[in-house]
């Protein structure tokens, strides 16, 4: 299966099912594959965001600074030449962190048109109505009216937002809950895997509500139903 259609197909499902279900079947440490709270969907309603991570720093709040949009044009070109959605990840490291403002609804028409389907910032966005009306997801720490000059800089290096390291090339699912980063050693196996957690969590959840058996009882269904679904033997 290709990546673009792993991507596809990773858009079904919210971030905890997937952020589970790679506990289950990656080695890797969880605390690098989620973002913190402070990083929330600003564009709520259009579903999840899945692309490649494409990466750079922004400074949008330094009083007295002189605008140099040079790395968002070569991100608009990195963009195009992507066979996949892209995810731009940006890190914001102005003075006034409050008054950080990466895009608007011109910004974001760009880079839609460009094959990218978010942001990712520490900083905050603008123009809601024109995002939404693109449409073009945006997660970040919430709204501000107005910027500084804009500077972009040091494009595909590593960032990070949230608490998490993020690397161009890396992928990015994005939904109502937050932002993961999915490990590339279980990239292929995760959607079949995710459509397995999916039944795993239904049926447990069954049981798990039920007020007439035991917590033994419920223990012991819970493990069965982890035979069943395939994850009784998987990395947890």
């Amino acid at each position: 299966m290709s990546l673009k259609s792993i991507l596809e197909e990773l858009r079904d499902f919210d971030g905890a099912l997937l952020a589970n279900t790679i506990n289950y079947i990656d080695k890797s440490p969880t605390h690098e594959l989620y973002m913190g709270s402070e990083i929330q969907p600003i564009t709520t309603g259009l579903g999840p965001s899945v692309g490649v991570a494409l990466t750079c720093v922004c400074d949008s709040s330094t009083p007295g600074n002189t605008a140099d949009t040079a790395v968002f044009w070569q991100t608009l070109e990195a963009m195009e030449r992507s066979s996949e959605p892209t995810i731009w990840v940006v890190q914001c490291v102005g003075s006034r962190p409050r008054h950080e403002c990466v895009i608007g609804d011109g910004m974001a028409k760009t880079l839609h048109a460009a094959g990218c389907v978010a942001l990712v910032t520490d900083g905050q966005v603008r123009d809601i109505p024109g995002l939404m009306s693109t449409p073009f997801a945006a997660y970040g720490r919430g709204k501000v009216i107005h910027h500084c000059a804009l500077r972009f800089a040091r494009f595909n290096e590593p960032v990070e937002v949230g608490g998490l390291t993020i690397r161009s090339g890396d992928v990015v699912h994005a939904s109502a809950e937050g932002v993961i980063r999915i490990p590339k050693s279980c990239l292929e196996a995760l959607p079949a895997k995710a459509s397995q957690m999916r039944a795993f969590e239904h049926d447990a959840h069954r049981a798990l509500r039920r007020t007439d058996l035991t917590l033994a009882q419920k223990k012991a269904e819970v493990g069965r139903l982890l035979g069943i679904y395939g994850f009784s033997d998987c990395v947890s």
